[in-house]
C-alpha cells in the first residue's frame, strides 16, 4: 500500500499533501496492461485524484478527474474516494510514441496539448460540482495547477511523477500538492518558490528513499511544518453486482428485453478493475419487471 500525508505550516498559511502511489499505479498497470507512456499518464492522474480525494469532507464523497485531450491515448479517467483510494482507466491503454526531447516518456504527446480537464466532486448534494479548465501542457501536473488557479482561485503548485521499468512495471510513482491559504504574504510565496525549485523530481526523491512526509517537509522547509494526518492508499474499485444491475436497469425496459431475447448470457465488464459479471436472459427479464 502507498502512504499519503497531509501537512501544514506552523502559521496555518500553507498546506502540503504528498503521496507515494507506487503500488497503486503498479496495480493499474497490471489491470489495464498499459504501455509505458500510458502508465505514466494514468499514474499521474491517479496520483492527482488521490491527493484531491483526501481533501473531501464526507465519507461517501468522491472526486472524478477526466482528461480529454487530442492525443492518441484518448480520455484518461481517475476517481478517488475521500480516503485517497483511487481507480482509473484510459480509452487506449497501449500507445507507442517516441520519447520526448528530454529523452523521457512523452506524456504530453500521448495526452495531447489541446482539450479539457474536468473535475467532478460528488458530495451527496442533488447536483455534483463540475469544474473545467483547458489543458495547458498535457503533462498533467501543470494542468492540475492551472485548474486550481482558474477554476478555484487557489494558488497551487503540483508535482507528479511515474517511473516505469523496462519490463513495464512501476518503479516509483507519487506526487505532492502545495496550496496557499488566505492571507499568505509575498515572503511566503518567495520562500515556497525557492523550496520547490530546489527539490528533485518526485520519482528521484522516491527512489532516493524519501517518504511522503520527507517530501512535504522539503516543500515546507522554513515553515515549521506539522503533520495533520497520515493514511494508507491503494487502487480500489467499488464495483459490485448490485451496481451492474443498476447500470442495466438504466438502459430501460425495452433494451433489457431485447438483450434477453438476443442472447442467453450478457456479460458486464467493469472499466476500472476488469471484473466480469454475467446475467442470464431470465435475470434480465426480471430486471425489466417481467414476472414469470
Amino acid at each position: 500500500m502507498g502512504k499519503l500525508v497531509r501537512t501544514i505550516s506552523a502559521d496555518g498559511g500553507v498546506i502540503c499533501i504528498a503521496v507515494d502511489t507506487t503500488d497503486m499505479v503498479g496495480r493499474a498497470e497490471q489491470i489495464h496492461k498499459t504501455s509505458a507512456t500510458v502508465t505514466a499518464a494514468l499514474g499521474r492522474l491517479l496520483t492527482a485524484a488521490s491527493i484531491m480525494g483526501c481533501t473531501l469532507k464526507g465519507k461517501e464523497d468522491s472526486v472524478t478527474l477526466r482528461l480529454a485531450g487530442n492525443g492518441p491515448v484518448g480520455s484518461v479517467i481517475a476517481v478517488s474516494d475521500s480516503e485517497g483510494n483511487a481507480r482509473g482507466y484510459v480509452t487506449n491503454p497501449v500507445v507507442e510514441i517516441p520519447l520526448n526531447q528530454y529523452g523521457k516518456l512523452d506524456v504530453a504527446g500521448a495526452v495531447g496539448k489541446e482539450g479539457y480537464l474536468s473535475v467532478i466532486r460528488d458530495t451527496g448534494m442533488k447536483d455534483p460540482y463540475i469544474g473545467h479548465s483547458p489543458i495547458v501542457s498535457g503533462e498533467i501536473a501543470e494542468d492540475i495547477t492551472y485548474y486550481y488557479a482558474v477554476s478555484e482561485q487557489i494558488p497551487t503548485v503540483c508535482g507528479l511523477g511515474v517511473l516505469v521499468n523496462t519490463d513495464l512495471t512501476v518503479l516509483a510513482a507519487g506526487g505532492y500538492l502545495v496550496q496557499l491559504l488566505p492571507g499568505a504574504g509575498e515572503d511566503t510565496i518567495d520562500r515556497l518558490e525557492e523550496n520547490i525549485n530546489g527539490m528533485k523530481s518526485v520519482t528521484q526523491m522516491l527512489t532516493d528513499g524519501l517518504s511522503p512526509q520527507d517530501i512535504a517537509f522539503l516543500a515546507l522547509k522554513g515553515f515549521d511544518p506539522q503533520v495533520l494526518d497520515e493514511t494508507t492508499v491503494e487502487y480500489r474499485c467499488n464495483c459490485s453486482r448490485d451496481r451492474m444491475e443498476r447500470a442495466l436497469i438504466s438502459l430501460g425496459r425495452e433494451e433489457l428485453l431485447r438483450l434477453a431475447q438476443e442472447q442467453e448470457d450478457t456479460e458486464m465488464v467493469c472499466h476500472f478493475c476488469g471484473q466480469k459479471h454475467h446475467f442470464s436472459s431470465r435475470e434480465l427479464r426480471a430486471l425489466a419487471g417481467e414476472k414469470e
